[in-house]
This record gives structure tokens, sequence and C-alpha cells, in this order.
């Protein structure tokens, strides 16, 4: 075998062309295979590109909509407002009786007012006097006055303060009227004493002797004034006259209306007119309310 044929029969059998046509036929087809590699993928780019931007467009088009119905809807449901509550603040509760007028409910106690704890003296407050007038072996007179002061602010969920104290108002007659033991339980509208008040009486008797209780309950714009007055005779003493005990109980629960008023004389809200007092009026006639019970128990 000469060397050029072994030449050429290597070449074959490591795949190389044996004559430069069939290298140029080889290097044909490559090209070839690469141009048809080529063109498929360029055909498949326009169509990812399109399925891409629809996918695009459409999750674009549902994100405006959901926008644009969240900004209707806002529009559509403004933030609730509720009118500003009349009364900012609350006197000294020990300070809303004259001198005059506590030495006529607890004539040995006019100077010895204890004030209650409390938080917020601008919301809640109350003030105590216990009397007892011994006469030795003619026996005593006990007398024993609170004056309860609970103001409410305006609230979008609770409603306005007038509102809010027109409900206490109510609840306090109710617990007046329905205290456990009481006998001979009246009640009776009070005229003359803030936008709405009511007086309830009963007898209640303990151990030490027979009690004569007033509660008198009283609304004035968001104020809610609660007095309890009671009166005893002991060791032997004759009881107090209901009437009398009425009279001065109604009394001192004026002048704490109008003490609570003057501490507010400047405090009534500007932008919002109290609504009528007619309207309130009508709104306060169905009876509620409580006595204190605390009285009753310190008593």
């Amino acid at each position: 075998m000469s060397e050029g044929t072994m030449q050429r029969r290597v070449q074959r059998d490591l795949g190389a062309p044996p004559t430069p046509l069939r290298q140029w036929q080889w290097g044909s087809d490559q090209r070839a295979n690469r141009l048809n590699r080529v063109l498929v993928c360029a055909a498949a780019v326009p169509a990812m590109l399109i399925a891409t931007g629809c996918s695009s467009d459409s999750g674009s088009d549902e994100a405006g909509t959901k926008n644009a119905g969240a900004t209707a809807s806002a529009s559509a449901s403004p933030s609730p407002t509720v009118q500003a509550a009349a009364y900012k603040s609350l006197p000294e509760p020990c300070a809303v009786l004259s001198k005059k007028t506590l030495g006529e409910l607890v004539p040995e106690a006019a100077k010895s007012g204890k004030e209650g704890t409390s938080d917020d003296t601008a919301t809640r407050a109350n003030c105590s006097w216990s009397s007892l007038d011994n006469n030795g072996v003619k026996g005593s007179q006990f007398r024993w006055l609170n004056v309860a002061l609970l103001r409410f602010e305006s609230d979008t969920s609770r409603g306005t303060g007038e509102k809010q104290a027109q409900a206490y108002y109510d609840k306090q007659i109710q617990d007046a009227q329905a205290v456990s033991g009481a006998k001979n339980t009246k009640s009776a509208p009070v005229a003359g004493t803030g936008d709405a008040a009511t007086a309830v009486s009963y007898d209640l008797k303990k151990k030490e002797g027979s009690f004569k209780q007033q509660t008198v309950v009283a609304r004035v714009e968001n104020v809610v004034v609660t007095l309890d007055y009671n009166g005893a005779g002991l060791a032997g003493d004759k009881s107090p006259s209901a009437e009398s005990l009425a009279k001065l109980a109604q009394k001192a629960t004026k002048e704490a209306v109008a003490a609570v008023s003057s501490a507010n004389g400047e405090g009534k809200a500007s932008s919002s007119p109290s609504p009528t007092k007619s309207a309130s009026k009508q709104a306060s006639k169905a009876p509620s309310a409580s006595p204190s019970e605390s009285a009753t128990k310190k008593s």
C-alpha cells in the first residue's frame, strides 16, 4: 500500500474529510444547522414577547380596576363625626354647695367635706359629709350627704356626651327605685333643675334606726349630678320629716347643678350648639336612676 493510500485511510478513521471537496461540504452542513437553530430561536422570541406583554397588560388593568374601586369606596364613606360635648370640666366637688346650704343639711359637718378619690377629676368627682347632733339622753340626729358628679365626652362609637349622660341619668333613677329593703318608694320630677331632674324617696330600716332616704338625680348637658341625702333619729330621738329632707335635697341639687354650669361658663363648644332644652326634657321623661348605694351603706 502506498503512503498516500494509508494517509487517506487514517483520515477517514479519524473523521477528517479525505478531500477538500468533502471538507467544504462538511463545513456547509454545519453552518446550515446553526442557521436553522438561529431561525427557530428568532421565531420563538416574538411569541414569548407577545405572551409576556399580554400578561403584563392584564395585571395592570386588573390592579387599576381594584384601585379605582377602592378610591370610589373611600370617597363614598367619609369618616364618622359626632357633636362635641358641651361641658369640658367639673367644679370642685366639696365646693358645689354654699356654707349656708351645708349648715341646713349637715349642721355638724359644714366644714368637713371628704372628697372621694378619682383618677380623673375632670370626668368624675364626689364629696360627702356626715353629721351627728348628739343630744345625750334625748337621743341624736344623724345626717349623711353625698354629691357625685359624672361628665361624659362625645365619642364616635358611644354617641354624644349628652346622649351618654341621659342614659346614665335614666339608670341612676332606676337603681334608686329598686333598692333592696326600701319601703314607701316614691318618684317625682324636679322642676327648674338642669335639663332634667327626678327625686326618689323611700324608707330604709337599719340596725341603727329607721332612715329617710332622698336621692335626686339631675342632668345638665353632658354632666349628671347625683345627690344622696338621708337622716335618722337615733337613741330614741324621733325620725326626721321625709318632706323636709326632700326639700333640702332638691335645693342642694339645684345649687350643685348651677355650680357645674358656672364652672363651664365659657367652656361650651362654640362650633356645635347644644340641643334644644325641649328635646332634652322630652327625652328625660322616662324615669331611671338609683340611690347611692354607698350612701345607704355608710349611713
